[in-house]
């Protein structure tokens, strides 16, 4: 099998050692490992569907993988049973084509999502999409969980800025949907099946993806707020006064900002008190001055209301950054210091103040004091609501698993009380596959496997990930 695999992509091509494989089997926080046949990158969509053509004559499963920045191991092979070949798409990063006027980029999906975002800026153009792992993390990846990020609130989440896909079909067959059309009402839209599958039904190789105006400035306030529901009243003030220039409005609770001091250099917060943080950010054509004059009325406006204890607006490119780099520095943190029980839960936004108290006095009958981090992009509902233990609580924690399963279920039945989700941006993975099992109505569960059976009928692509299996009860998730 290796070889035929190397005849196909050549020696350089394929990875079979256990070093080599090493960063492909395991995810970046090191919490799920597994194990894979080898590592096949292909150089071009043609070679990725000779490779999933011959796995598909062998009965090989398959594992897509992008930039393996998953939070709930839906990226990383499972640790026993058959060993897929994970195919990488690490040699797959061209700019196929961009067009300014229609507002679209044409990308290979191993591109790094940083690299579109500049490619689009130098065309004056902005790739909307933006997440803390921008850097590291692969548009295929991003169009395959259907990432959400920090621009939601004004620009939708990946599915909302794709316009169509190249994709390797479980036969090796490649789908060419890479239309550029806004309007194309000729049946079933068969991209969205992809988008948001992670990499069950297919290999994503190449993409169009939506631009928009590159704005040319921007404001950049920290706020303090005393409780959620202020922030919910401050969000409605921004939303009122500056329409669509809002593109930004995340929230935190006063302990994950201290743990971000704590362990990431060179970060500080601005202002004190309140015990809840807000980020806002305005964007658009024009001036810095315009945008800093419209943050400042709608401030004073909300200090003025007792909204707002305190506010600092960045007055550089450099503070603006700064106040960012302390949002972004919040799984840095966590990961130093201890072990996130991380959700990924959305809510009406006018439900989050609920959602959080519920949640926390739910987390705590099970174990009272725990301390609770909170990471919200509140613009669009999503709170990362966050059961925390030290190093050495975790490691003395007795019926662990059990204990988690409880845990996670306490805050996914507040959310779900709430009209609300388990899994708002992160994908489901493996880690929620009990929750899958917990809360999909049976006929959403039906329909899914209709659709994998048709695509993937052998069930060869990342089997074991989304689709929880029939009949089956749930079984302890495991911590992320």
């Amino acid at each position: 099998m290796l070889e035929k695999l190397a005849a196909i992509v050549g020696a350089s091509g394929i990875l079979s050692s256990a070093a080599d494989m090493a960063p492909f089997v395991e995810d970046w926080r090191g919490l799920s490992q597994g194990e894979a046949l080898c590592v096949v990158l292909p150089a071009t969509p043609e070679q990725a569907a000779e490779v999933v053509r011959l796995c598909a004559r062998t009965g090989t499963p398959v594992l897509p993988q992008g930039g393996n920045t998953s939070l709930c191991g839906g990226a990383v092979p499972p640790s026993g049973g058959p060993r897929p070949v994970i195919v990488g798409l690490q040699r797959l990063r061209r700019i196929r084509a961009i067009d300014p006027v229609n507002d679209t980029i044409t990308v290979d999906a191993g591109c790094v999502l940083a690299t579109v975002q500049a490619t689009a800026a130098e065309h004056g153009r902005l790739y909307a999409v933006s997440l803390g792992a921008e850097g590291s993390c692969q548009v295929g990846g991003t169009i395959a969980t259907n990432a959400g990020g920090t621009g939601v609130l004004r620009y939708g989440n990946t599915r909302d800025n794709v316009l169509g896909l190249e994709v390797v079909l479980p036969d090796g067959t490649i789908w060419d949907g890479l239309t550029a059309l806004r309007k194309n009402n000729t049946g079933y839209d068969l991209k969205h099946l992809f988008i948001g599958s992670e990499g069950t039904l297919g290999l994503i190789t190449g993409a169009v993806l939506k631009l928009h105006p590159l704005p040319t400035a921007r404001s950049v306030a920290w706020l303090s707020v005393a409780e959620p529901q202020a922030a919910i009243e401050a969000l409605s003030l921004f939303r009122a006064s500056c329409g669509s220039r809002l593109s930004a409005f995340e929230m935190i609770n006063d302990s994950q900002a201290a743990l971000v001091v704590k362990h990431v250099p060179g970060r500080r917060i601005p202002v004190t008190g309140g015990g809840w943080h807000v980020l806002v950010e305005l964007a658009d054509t024009g001036n810095e001055a315009s945008l800093d004059a419209a943050m400042q009325a709608v401030l004073e406006d909300a200090l003025d209301r007792g909204l707002v204890t305190d506010a600092v607006v960045g007055a550089s490119e450099a503070q603006r950054e700064a106040l960012w780099a302390v949002r972004h520095g919040v799984s840095e943190a966590n990961k130093k210091e201890g072990v996130s029980l991380t959700s990924d839960t959305a809510v009406p936004i006018s439900a989050v103040p609920a959602f959080i108290a519920s949640a926390t006095a739910a987390v705590r009958a099970i174990i009272p004091g725990l301390t609770v981090l909170v990471v919200a992009h509140l613009g669009d509902g999503n709170v990362h609501f966050i059961p925390f233990f030290s190093f050495a609580a975790w490691e003395v924690l007795a019926e662990r698993e059990a204990i988690v399963q409880r845990i996670r279920h306490a805050v996914d039945d507040a959310a779900m009380a709430l009209g609300g989700t388990f899994s708002a941006e992160h994908g489901v993975g493996a880690t929620h596959l009990p929750e899958m099992a917990r809360y999909k109505p049976p006929v959403e569960l039906a329909m899914m496997r209709a659709i994998k059976q048709a695509f993937d009928p052998s069930d060869l692509f990342n089997s074991g990930r989304l689709l929880p299996l029939r009949a089956t009860a749930p079984t302890s998730a495991s911590h992320s």
